[in-house]
């Protein structure tokens, strides 16, 4: 009898040995899991560069400063004007050198009813989705009243191409984070406008305006279509992409998991070396910083 009790212990031991091994297996695999989740890119995103950064490049040689933004690895580029070049040898630049159109900076004026099908069309021959107002002119967005107009228009412009496939959206200044009473231009403007309306956030500029794009991100969720990617420091204006008080990896997780981010934009304009070179530095910084 007592060994047969003995034998029901050992076997209870065993089973209770056995439950507390899988369960330790298990807390093991969840914790390499997200361990796995937190030193990976969540998504996939490509990365393009803003022309802006290269600019006096463009105006000198389009075509060869296009194809030295390709051998850089980037995966596209964002436009900041075409110089004079038709639609279609646009297109055929992109096409030569295995690169995609991330978007383009239009002027606003670019997008009233006498220009609008014009522009559109320009951008559908190149193969752009994201059509993105660069700036307005702040002497005429003074009031809240002015920057809720503003939002109207916005929303408008989105019903208007939707049809055709384009996001319209708005980059971000220093200016659209300092507060007009109690509210930033910022918030007046994306509280006030429909989820078609996509804002594209830089990171640079925001913090230079006093804004915190780790929480902008968060309160606009889905919103976040392209994302410029752009250094900024308290003690040091010539400063790449990792080397200044950016939270990247933080930035990174929120565009990657409710941002709706499809496209990484970087724009360079540190002056830290001349150009081309801070775009090709800019972007080994941040496949380093996403390694």
């Amino acid at each position: 009898m007592k060994d047969q009790n003995l034998s029901r212990r050992m076997i209870l031991k065993s089973g209770l040995f056995a439950c507390v091994g899988a369960c330790s297996i298990d807390k093991i695999a969840k914790g390499a899991e997200d361990m796995n989740k937190m030193t990976k890119p969540l998504k996939e995103i490509p990365v393009g560069l803003q022309l802006y950064s290269v600019r006096d490049e463009c105006k000198k040689d389009f075509p060869g400063t296009i194809a030295k933004v390709a051998k850089m690895g980037y995966n596209g580029v964002e436009f900041a004007g075409f110089y004079d070049r038709p639609a279609k040898e646009v297109r055929k630049m992109l096409d030569d050198n295995g690169l995609l159109c991330f978007g383009t900076h239009t002027a606003i004026d670019l997008l009233g009813n006498d220009k609008l099908a014009a522009t559109m069309e320009y951008n559908r021959v190149i193969g752009n989705k994201f059509v993105v107002v660069p700036y307005l002119d702040r002497k005429k967005l003074t009031a809240k009243e002015d920057w809720l107009k503003m939002a109207k228009t916005l929303n408008e412009l989105a019903d208007k191409t939707r049809s055709e496939g384009v996001h319209i959206g708005y980059h971000a200044h220093g200016g659209d984070f300092e507060k007009i009473g109690d509210e930033t231009p910022w918030d007046i403007l994306f509280g006030n406008t429909s989820k078609e309306v996509f804002m594209q956030l830089d990171t640079g500029n925001s913090m230079q305006g006093g804004g915190d794009p780790v929480a902008i991100l968060k309160k606009y969720p889905g919103r976040s279509l392209t994302v410029h990617l752009k250094e900024y420091s308290k003690t040091n204006k010539k400063v790449l992409i990792g080397d200044g008080d950016v939270k990247w990896k933080e930035v990174f997780e929120i565009c990657e998991t409710t941002g709706g981010t499809q496209y990484y934009i970087i724009e360079e304009e540190s002056g830290a070396y001349p150009s081309l070179e801070s775009a090709d530095k800019s972007l080994k910084n941040l496949k380093k910083i996403r390694a």
